[in-house]
């Protein structure tokens, strides 16, 4: 490493023109300049520079050994503004993950970054976390209880969560009128590890909470596909996408026990480390706090 730092001064002092001018530039004495000169060339066994009390003059050897000095510099300054573009502006590929009921969402959030040409979207949509190193992903979003201490966690939001059924089965099931009634109906779970009971928490119009234990007719491992089957008429469920409001809107799902609430889901951007973020997360970061900070106070 010794050798490519004076190898680097070489090329500036040929450049400067002279030892005191190469010294201003590199922030360095004189002296300090000519000692690394003389260890490159008694490393060489070969003079590299004529000096006198005027100038300096390349040698042969000198000529020969400064097109490969000169050509590192230029390619190490290459190498620091490629990675000053990569530090000041959103480019290269971001590889961003998150659940696939994430996806449409995904679309309005990052609209912002369009504006990027050299910009490149890399989206993994899975329900089953990932992982983050091994897959090179530079920001994931995840919802619920976020306990991985190896990784950086930033809450940006939460969204709202509500109960949904389609009119056709509350039509042939009857309407619940309190929470306890979901008991007696369909329910539309997701998959989860070591358990096949939902617990589910609601809030009613006076403060008071319920707390149901719900045993799925229909366990899926993918929001999307009970929320399918939730307008199909299976059973209730819970729904936080946007393609859920969209069929709140239009009338294929309708809202259960409209009175109780649930807690809304808190969504986090996990990255795998805190400091020194390309510009590309950086933004990402941005957009997605204003998404879901909007979303979050309804806005």
């Amino acid at each position: 490493m010794d050798q490519l730092k004076r190898m680097a001064i070489f090329a500036e002092v040929v450049a400067a023109g002279s030892l005191t001018a190469a010294a201003r530039q590199l922030g360095m004495t004189p002296s300090a300049v000519s000692q690394h000169l003389r260890q490159l060339e008694q490393a060489l066994g070969l003079a590299l520079l004529h000096r006198s009390t005027r100038r300096l003059t390349l040698t042969e050897a000198g000529e020969r050994y400064h097109a490969g000095c000169a050509a590192m510099v230029v390619a190490a300054r290459s190498a620091e503004q490629a990675l000053e573009r990569l530090r000041d502006a959103p480019e290269g590929e971001l590889r961003l993950a998150a659940p696939i009921g994430f996806g449409s969402l995904l679309a309005t959030a990052l609209a912002p970054l369009r504006v990027h040409p050299k910009l490149r979207l890399h989206l993994l949509l899975d329900d089953t976390p990932i992982d983050l190193i091994e897959a090179r992903v530079d920001l994931a979003l995840r919802v619920g209880v976020f306990a991985d201490s190896a990784l950086v966690a930033r809450k940006i939001g939460h969204l709202p969560r509500q109960l949904c059924a389609a009119p056709a089965y509350l039509a042939a099931h009857g309407w619940p009128q309190v929470p306890q009634d979901l008991l007696q109906h369909d329910w539309l779970g997701m998959i989860r590890p070591h358990a096949s009971i939902d617990t589910l928490e609601l809030q009613g119009p006076q403060g008071q909470r319920e707390l149901l234990r719900l045993d799925g007719r229909v366990q899926a491992s993918q929001v999307t596909a009970l929320q399918a089957l939730c307008i199909e008429g299976w059973g209730i469920h819970v729904v936080v996408s946007d393609d859920a409001r969209q069929a709140l809107a239009d009338g294929r799902l309708v809202p259960v026990l409209p009175g109780w609430r649930l807690d809304d889901v808190p969504v986090y951007a996990v990255t795998p480390r805190r400091d020194e973020q390309p510009a590309k997360v950086r933004y990402a970061l941005e957009v997605l706090r204003a998404y879901f900070g909007a979303a979050a106070t309804g806005d």
